[in-house]
C-alpha cells in the first residue's frame, strides 16, 4: 500500500481527502502546517506528497524547497495544491521543486491520475 503525505491546513479539505485517498487504496498521513509536513516526510518516507502553497508556520513553496533539498526526501514526487492558481503560481511551484500541480477544488479522477503517474516515475 502507498502512503500518501498530505499537508493541508483546511480541516475540511483534510477530512475529505483523506477519507477519498483512503477508499481508493492509499495509507494518508496528515500535516497542518509546512513544518509538521516536513517533519512528517522525514518520519514517514511517504510514496508522494500533496502539498497545499498556502500554508502556516511554514509554506508549501518552503516546504518543498527544503524537502527537495534533502537527501533523505528529494526523491518524494511533490504535487501542489492551490485554491488561489494566479498567474505564475504553477512556475514558482515548479520552481521550488514541485513535480506537479494542481487546483482545488480538487477533480478527484485528476488528481488520483496525477498521483499514479508520479508513482510511475518514481519507480522508473
Amino acid at each position: 500500500m502507498h502512503t500518501i503525505l498530505l499537508v493541508e491546513d483546511n480541516e475540511m479539505n483534510r477530512d475529505m481527502l483523506s477519507r477519498r485517498l483512503s477508499r481508493s487504496g492509499y495509507r494518508v498521513v496528515m500535516a497542518e502546517d509546512g513544518r509538521r509536513g516536513v517533519d512528517l516526510a522525514l518520519e514517514e518516507r511517504p510514496d508522494v506528497i500533496l502539498m497545499d502553497l498556502s500554508l502556516p508556520v511554514l509554506d508549501g513553496w518552503e516546504a518543498t524547497r527544503l524537502l527537495k533539498s534533502s537527501p533523505e526526501t528529494r526523491h518524494i514526487p511533490v504535487i501542489a495544491l492551490t485554491a488561489h492558481a494566479m498567474a505564475g503560481d504553477q512556475e514558482k511551484a515548479y520552481e521550488a521543486g514541485c513535480d506537479d500541480f494542481d487546483t482545488k477544488p480538487v477533480v478527484m479522477a485528476r488528481l488520483l491520475d496525477k498521483i499514479n503517474a508520479a508513482l510511475a516515475n518514481r519507480n522508473e
